[in-house]
């Protein structure tokens, strides 16, 4: 009988012995907790130097928000290359074990958690009994940590239901929240604010996740025909979503650093620096899609493509635990 031998592509997983899979299951664990020590250990760097002060709780904000980030991009995720799957042609029709109910309790934790700072005036409890449940419906910022909150918990019963719809109106509940939770209604134009937030985390949502759920897709599928073309629909679909990513982006921070100070700002406030290091990551990301696409296009098999692609799904997630460590630190202008 002739072996076949797996390629680069879509390498086997086990170890000599080892069950299949867990070498793969420890690298996430090290990369999990490597991603946590960048809100745990980035504000004192952040802000070295700066002549600003950190919030109360900084380093645990960052952290529940990076979650809470990260929750949202797996159901959407999932929901938007099950439907490009769909879309084509002969692709097998089985799709990997869902995530979105692991997410949904992630999130939920992480948004009872913020809601539990909210609930304290914006201070870290350091006991239940700190914590004023009642005092979140009179303030805005307390009602859209409750809808954060409410939102996750139908995330989780709706989970396993087998409509997207039903999946995702959940998800879009928080994401709606979230963007108005960043800009508040004393900032200038707070519509228009809350509108590029929308745009850049629902775009950066099907990116991110998009690419975690198309890779685990892939594994599923093997040496399926489909492979390749559901690879090359998702990366035509993420070259659209980088240039929304990178448009809101850019808007959004012209808002918040004039163009006359932004040079400076990016270097001498905290948010100015944990910004340039996003933008860093994210060009990095752009440089790893890049190259997975012209090996998709160009290598004789064009699987070979999903080892930049897991490169860039590791970058992605820099950059969301940045993101999370970036809504934590204080703005360098506040708006009057």
């Amino acid at each position: 009988m002739t072996s076949i031998r797996p390629s680069a592509g879509v390498a086997d997983a086990s170890g000599p012995g080892g069950r299949p899979g867990a070498g793969r299951a420890v690298a996430v664990l090290v990369l999990v907790a490597l991603a946590a020590l960048i809100p745990l250990l980035g504000p004192s760097a952040a802000l070295h130097g700066t002549g600003e002060a950190a919030a109360p709780g900084t380093r645990g904000i960052g952290l529940l928000r990076a979650v809470l980030f990260a929750a949202l991009c797996v159901p959407v995720g999932e929901a938007f290359v099950d439907r490009l799957a769909r879309s084509l042609p002969g692709a097998p029709g089985d799709a990997p074990r869902s995530w979105a109910p692991y997410a949904a309790i992630a999130g939920l934790v992480a948004a009872l958690g913020l809601a539990s700072v909210v609930s304290t005036g914006n201070l870290v409890p350091h006991s239940p009994a700190q914590i004023d449940v009642g005092g979140l419906y009179g303030s805005r910022d307390g009602r859209l940590a409750l809808v954060e909150v409410d939102a996750f918990l139908a995330a989780l019963l709706c989970a396993r239901s087998r409509r997207p719809a039903v999946r995702l109106w959940p998800v879009a509940a928080v994401i709606v929240a979230e963007a108005l939770r960043a800009h508040p209604t004393a900032e200038h134009d707070p519509l228009v604010g809350s509108g590029l937030t929308l745009l850049h985390l629902t775009c950066a949502s099907l990116w991110t996740g998009g690419l975690l759920h198309a890779l685990r897709t892939l594994r599923r599928w093997g040496r399926a025909e489909a492979g390749p073309a559901l690879l090359g629909l998702y990366a035509r679909v993420a070259a659209v979503l980088l240039g929304v990513i990178t448009a809101t982006g850019v808007w959004s921070s012209l808002r918040r650093m004039p163009s006359a100070t932004i040079l400076d700002q990016l270097t001498t406030t905290a948010y100015g620096r944990t910004l340039l290091a996003k933008v860093i990551l994210v060009a990095a990301v752009a440089v790893l899609a890049g190259w997975a696409r012209v090996r998709l296009r160009r290598a004789e098999d064009p699987l070979t493509a999903c080892a930049p692609a897991r490169a860039e799904v590791v970058a992605l997630g820099a950059v969301v635990v940045v993101s999370g460590l970036l809504t934590a630190l204080p703005l360098p202008i506040r708006w009057s």
